[in-house]
């Protein structure tokens, strides 16, 4: 899972890329006008694995992880639409969804590039840079078809004009400026954009990067959906506690957990993720999965060879498990069985895959 966290120059997004990967990249006060990308992996908070420790002891930990890229300032102006161009854009397009960070905190030591400080406008700026791209992306790929469709075998022709059909369903859409993300498609119309890098359909979570001494209330009704609040320079500074100091400081300051606990679960939600384990003689493992996803998918999501040669799965639930205290019990008690390829994995099953190659 890759979280592209993007924003207008001074909006403290690598603020927010530190406090959420406990990192130590370094702000500046002016962008540089470069193409940068900071990468982080972190590990997505689970307490079952702890809790599966103490039933398989003398076993490694593997987190699941989050990918969070911090990508250079998007220079956009509302009366200069249109600036997402070559490496900026490929930076984007890189990510499974994206985080766009809006400045809600005050410093007249850190200008904001379009005078004053607007969060509501700046989301609104950046989400129309996303949908300018992708009505770009669209346009042209509608001119090439417009030449190429009376070519080639009758097959191609036939896909050539399936995917023109998509592609004026999305115009229509972009038109009405609606993000993609918005309009439904089928799984199979989606593997048809798969390349296209449209920036509008990707997940997204809008983050309020607010001051020490702001509060949730203050922006309640304003946020709108698929918005997290955070005081992105006290969370950097609190992620970069010990571990042990960190509740005392969120209590004083009303955060009920660490902001990267609380992005992490938006972005699962976003993508439409659920955790799955495995269990082996050396380690347990978390695993990220899409919600609805057959045991043959999960098998290829640990390794491409199980999915080729998948067999059966061996599955209990994590709560089964728990409550019975060993595999052996669960066995006895019917609670461990066998599923086929089209089993659809549940948030916290236990998987053992059966495969030949």
């Amino acid at each position: 899972m890759r979280i592209g966290i993007i924003g207008l120059p001074n909006s403290g997004k690598t603020t927010i890329f530190n406090a959420l990967t406990r990192s130590h990249t370094r702000t500046q006060a002016f962008s540089s006008g470069q193409i940068e990308v900071h990468t982080a992996a972190v590990n997505v908070p689970d307490s079952r694995l702890e809790r599966l420790a103490q039933i398989f002891p003398s076993r490694r930990i593997v987190h699941a992880q989050v990918v969070y890229n911090d990508i250079a300032g998007l220079a956009s102006r509302p009366d200069r639409p249109g600036t997402l161009r070559g490496p900026l854009l490929n930076a984007i397009a890189a990510n499974d969804a994206l985080m766009l960070v809006a400045r809600a905190f005050q410093d007249p030591h850190v200008p904001h590039p379009l005078g004053r400080v607007d969060p509501a406008r700046d989301l609104a700026t950046m989400e129309a840079e996303l949908l300018l791209n992708d009505m770009a992306t669209v346009e042209n790929r509608l001119e090439r078809l417009a030449t190429q469709k009376m070519r080639g075998t009758p097959l191609e022709r036939q896909r050539m004009a399936q995917e023109e059909a998509l592609l004026k369903r999305l115009w229509a859409a972009l038109e009405e400026e609606r993000p993609l993300r918005e309009v439904t498609l089928t799984e199979e119309e989606r593997k048809m954009l798969g390349g296209f890098g449209l920036l509008s359909l990707k997940p997204l979570l809008r983050v309020i990067n607010a001051g020490d001494e702001d509060r949730e209330e203050e922006f309640a009704e304003r946020m709108g959906p698929n918005t997290l609040f955070l005081r992105g320079r006290l969370e950097a500074e609190i992620a970069q506690m010990d571990p042990a100091e960190a509740p005392e400081f969120l209590a004083e300051f009303g955060i009920p957990e660490p902001g990267l606990d609380r992005a992490i679960r938006r972005c699962y939600e976003l993508l439409g993720l659920i955790t799955f384990f495995t269990v082996n003689e050396e380690e347990i493992r978390a695993w990220a999965v899409r919600r609805e996803a057959t045991a043959r998918e999960a098998a290829g999501v640990i390794h491409s060879d199980m999915e080729r040669g998948f067999i059966r799965a061996e599955v209990v639930h994590f709560d089964d498990l728990v409550a019975l205290g060993s595999m052996a019990e669960a066995r006895r008690q019917g609670r461990l069985r066998l599923e086929g390829k089209e089993y659809r994995v549940q948030d916290g099953d236990i998987l053992t895959i059966r495969f030949n190659v």
